[in-house]
């Protein structure tokens, strides 16, 4: 009996060298925060966010601006003042990365983030303004 394949080398998968090829190694990627740790990433927003024309409104308390701004993996939340969160579907993860620019922090939970930035409820009413150049 011949074999067909002798002398031949073995054939092995080549894995693609950028995460662009595979859809499930570029949404391991986009899962991860910047350091590449999994969990909660949030900001301040004092400005109003305005999505596909439309302001967005605490339906709570009608606030405009001064938004927590929550990423946890791949959902995009909005938390007021109030303490009113809800998950805003029309913002991605690119959208909040955009937000952030430098200012994004890492926080443990939800909770802590809350308190340390002032959207635990607390402040609910308060719209709190930076300093005007003189």
């Amino acid at each position: 009996m011949q074999v067909l394949d002798e002398g031949l080398p073995p054939q092995r998968t080549v894995l693609p060298e950028t995460l662009g090829d595979d859809p499930l190694r570029r949404l391991q990627k986009e899962m991860q925060l910047g350091d590449g740790s999994n969990g909660l990433r949030a900001t301040t927003h004092p400005e109003e966010i305005v999505i596909t024309g439309i302001p967005v409104m605490c339906p709570r308390c009608g606030a405009r601006r001064d938004w927590m701004v929550i990423c946890d993996r791949n959902e995009i939340s909005i938390r007021c003042r109030c303490a009113h969160q809800w998950v805003e579907r029309e913002l991605t993860r690119a959208d909040y990365e955009a937000m952030i620019d430098v200012g994004g922090q890492d926080y443990p939970s939800l909770e802590a983030a809350a308190q340390a930035t002032g959207y635990d409820g607390t402040l609910a009413g308060i719209y709190l303004t930076e300093p005007r150049p003189e």
